[in-house]
């Protein structure tokens, strides 16, 4: 919560070689990297950036390979990235953009002002994001970055605080940081 609170950006993707055993970095200067996925032709890399609320593509196959971009912002903090069959994917979101968040990002003197009273800031962050963002949010992305589907829970009654989205035989499971359980739901056509 103190990384999404802070607008940290010290995040890195890094690549491990199983051979070598040699770890490099891709990637550094992110802001709460939080779900990687491989595209089903293996010509470029999803990354998701927490705080910023979107997803990053890396190239790695083609005349763009070495480029980032942004491939889709999403109305939310998105967590996992999984792809499906077809080579889309699923991004589960902890919630909703807040948008005192994306004040206190572009303010950041308040986090110092608020860091020096006598409470525990990230135990208040988690309170009002608990409250203010309950819903459960998952959105299916193409592979260009539209946005195919997006599945909410407004009430967060069956599900809230995704954390992981994934696509198997017509039905999708969802996980949560908060529930002690994974929902299955019939993928509908």
């Amino acid at each position: 919560m103190l990384v999404t609170l802070t607008g940290d950006k010290t995040g890195s993707l890094l690549k491990y070689n199983i051979e070598s055993k040699d770890v490099t970095v891709v990637l550094h200067n992110l802001t709460f990297p939080n779900g990687v996925a491989l595209s089903k032709d293996g010509n470029f890399l999803l990354v998701a950036e927490t705080t910023n609320c979107r997803i990053l593509r890396l190239w790695l196959k083609t005349p763009k390979a070495g480029r980032l971009e942004v491939f889709t912002d999403l109305l939310g903090y998105p967590d996992n990235i999984k792809i499906n069959e077809k080579g889309e994917f699923w991004v589960a979101m902890y919630s909703r953009k807040i948008e005192v968040l994306s004040w206190i990002h572009s303010n950041p003197w308040i986090v110092n002002i608020l860091s020096k009273f006598p409470f525990d800031l990230v135990r208040l962050s988690s309170y009002i994001v608990g409250k203010l963002g309950g819903e459960g949010l998952a959105a299916k992305l193409g592979v260009d970055g539209e946005i195919l589907n997006i599945l909410e829970d407004v009430n967060g009654k069956v599900w809230k605080h995704a954390s992981e989205v994934m696509e198997r035989d017509g039905y999708l499971w969802i996980g949560s940081v908060e529930n002690p359980f994974a929902v299955k739901m019939k993928i509908q056509e």
